[in-house]
């Protein structure tokens, strides 16, 4: 049993029909990063941030896991893996993988602002005046851009472990998650899977280009013979 670690980021839910973090136009869903994604967004119009949200989970929850979440949860069945996700949505656990690691928070949870620990599950709209225990208004569980990344030491050490990286639909273009390739240890087998690959050939890497679920099946399939 080889320890694998899987990279996750937007490409693989896109094709549960999850919209990508931004397009080619620098906006999410027609609106400004900053605006959304940010302390300052969050400062200056929090009824814009939460109905931002509040849209984003009620889209998660009408979508499924595809077969390259699928795969990976088969690919458990043989292998200890850990899944370091980039996305926010819950498709790796509804897909039925056991060890996850969000990097950037979970969408279908939400957070206290006096205490960033008080941490509750949330399938519902988010609005103004939702409060924890502690009187302190409620905000989306989602790392925003200037914001620190938690789960980042943990993501590292998990790396540093691996027998095996997989890395799907994902640039490996945005720190600090492109930061974790290099804490995998020296020659592990890497497979690359995305439609376009921007990572440079080398002895270690296999580019697969190909979507997430033509891709990940057929490396699954490698890694479980």
């Amino acid at each position: 049993m080889k320890k694998i670690v899987v990279l996750t980021g937007a490409g693989i839910s896109a094709e549960s029909g999850i919209s990508t973090f931004r397009g080619s136009d620098g906006l999410w869903e027609g609106h400004d990063i900053m605006e959304v994604a940010s302390p300052i967004g969050w400062k200056n119009n929090p009824e814009l941030v939460l109905d931002f949200y509040n849209k984003r989970r009620a889209q998660l929850l009408t979508v499924a896991p595809n077969r390259a979440h699928l795969a990976l949860f088969e690919l458990e069945k043989y292998h200890d893996v850990n899944i370091i996700t980039q996305n926010v949505d819950d498709l790796h656990e509804r897909a039925g993988s056991t060890k996850i690691t969000h990097l950037h928070g979970e969408l279908l949870k939400v957070r206290s602002q006096f205490d960033e620990n008080l941490i509750l599950d949330w399938k519902k709209d988010l609005n103004k005046g939702d409060f924890c225990e502690h009187n302190s208004q409620l905000r989306p569980h989602i790392v925003w851009f200037g914001e620190e990344v938690p789960m980042l030491d943990l993501a590292i050490t998990i790396t540093e472990q691996a027998d095996v990286l997989i890395i799907i639909g994902t640039s490996m273009q945005v720190y600090p998650a492109a930061s974790l390739l290099q804490y995998a240890p020296h020659k592990t087998p890497i497979y690359f899977i995305d439609p376009n690959p921007m990572m440079q050939p080398k002895e270690n890497l296999t580019i697969i280009s190909e979507n997430a679920t033509i891709g990940v099946p057929k490396v699954v399939s490698k890694l479980t013979k």
